[in-house]
């Protein structure tokens, strides 16, 4: 069956349907769609620009009572090769983000039972007195045990987690929003409506959140639909999402089998999802799963954005995926797309613009 009349169709600026994405993810006309994503991209961004944030990822923790099946970082709650950040090792790690012109840290780790709500409010009023810099941190899984350990509600974890100098929030462990394959890899962590008044709550609570999806779990193109679905309808309720970012499963080194998705279909994957999300600008590439090349080719399947220079990544690279990737190349690879490279800050306002030549000064090779 052709997909051209859909296609003709979101190109016209209507809205495509679930049954509409879910004949998409049958065809094998990537092309196709990548061409039109390509033109929903240029919609929003018309400027042949592709912007970076320079950011780092600090896991404070591993240690994690969720026991998703998919991960390979995490360890079970007070386990002997578990640990937690102290609290100058966190600052010494900021300190070299800043150094190398770095505005942005994504603070992540396992849902902890064992750390108290005042240990997130007080180390993030600590990072605030010494650094100016953008706290991108926790994720819903990790505010919903700060809620449990606390015993307050969600907004009130929110808001407290605002006033001590959180910034914005990481959609990670969106997953697939469909309780049916999230039963199934990560039993314990929380219904998709629970991630989804997360987000909401969290722009009720005055910050912004981005929206991720991961593909490959064997969930049905249904599902994925219906993850689509349920992100959009979030986003005209709340405009809760800066940005849409995308990635493939890692099975290895999980206890989840799983097959690699290709490169040509995290692109199908992207071109789909910037089709039907007609609400959200800023579309992430996803060279850390998907290596740099691909990373370079979604540049023409809907991103405009390559994501974060991240200077540590120890989630992803656990699960195998260990793409190495400085700021240099990235611009270098931002230009072989054709692309001029412009550095962001975490709410994509344009920091610099590199012209042709121009090289960042004080560059680095991500650290495992």
């Amino acid at each position: 069956m052709s997909i051209d009349h859909i296609l003709e169709r979101a190109r016209n600026g209507e809205r495509i349907s679930v049954d509409d994405a879910i004949e998409l993810y049958k065809s094998d006309e990537v092309e196709k769609m990548g061409e039109v994503a390509n033109e929903m991209m240029k919609k929003w961004h018309p400027e042949p620009e592709t912007t970076f944030v320079i950011g780092r990822n600090v896991n404070y923790t591993n240690l994690c009572d969720t026991y998703c099946r998919f991960c390979a970082f995490y360890r079970p709650p007070n386990a002997k090769d578990g640990y937690v950040l102290d609290n100058e090792e966190i600052f010494k790690k900021i300190q070299e983000t800043i150094d190398v012109n770095g505005t942005e840290i994504l603070m992540q780790g396992g849902t902890n039972p064992n750390l108290p709500f005042s240990y997130y409010t007080d180390l993030l009023k600590e990072i605030k007195k010494r650094f100016n810099i953008t706290m991108h941190s926790f994720s819903p899984a990790e505010i919903y045990k700060m809620v449990e350990v606390s015993g307050l509600s969600l907004d009130e974890v929110l808001a407290q987690l605002h006033e001590a100098g959180l910034d914005s929030v990481p959609g990670g462990g969106a997953e697939i929003l469909d309780n049916r394959t999230r039963r199934r890899i990560s039993r314990l962590k929380g219904t998709w409506e629970e991630w989804i008044d997360c987000m909401k709550a969290v722009r009720k609570a005055g910050m912004h959140g981005t929206a991720t999806m991961v593909i490959g779990f064997g969930e049905t193109y249904e599902e994925r639909a219906l993850h689509l679905q349920r992100v959009r309808d979030a986003q005209d309720d709340a405009d809760c999402f800066l940005a849409f970012i995308s990635w493939t499963f890692q099975p290895e080194n999980t206890n989840m089998k799983g097959e690699k998705v290709t490169p040509r279909d995290y692109l199908k994957n992207l071109a789909i999802s910037r089709i039907f999300l007609d609400n959200i600008a800023n579309f992430q590439s996803s060279w850390v799963t998907m290596g740099p090349e691909t990373g370079k080719t979604s540049l023409s399947y809907g991103c405009n954005d390559f994501g974060s220079t991240m200077m540590e990544e120890n989630v992803v690279s656990a699960a195998g995926a260990t793409y190495k990737v400085d700021t240099n190349l990235i611009i270098r690879l931002i230009r072989e797309a054709g692309k001029t490279p412009v550095q962001r800050d975490t709410k994509y306002n344009h920091l610099r613009v590199f012209k042709d030549g121009e090289v960042a000064e004080n560059d680095f090779v991500m650290q495992n």
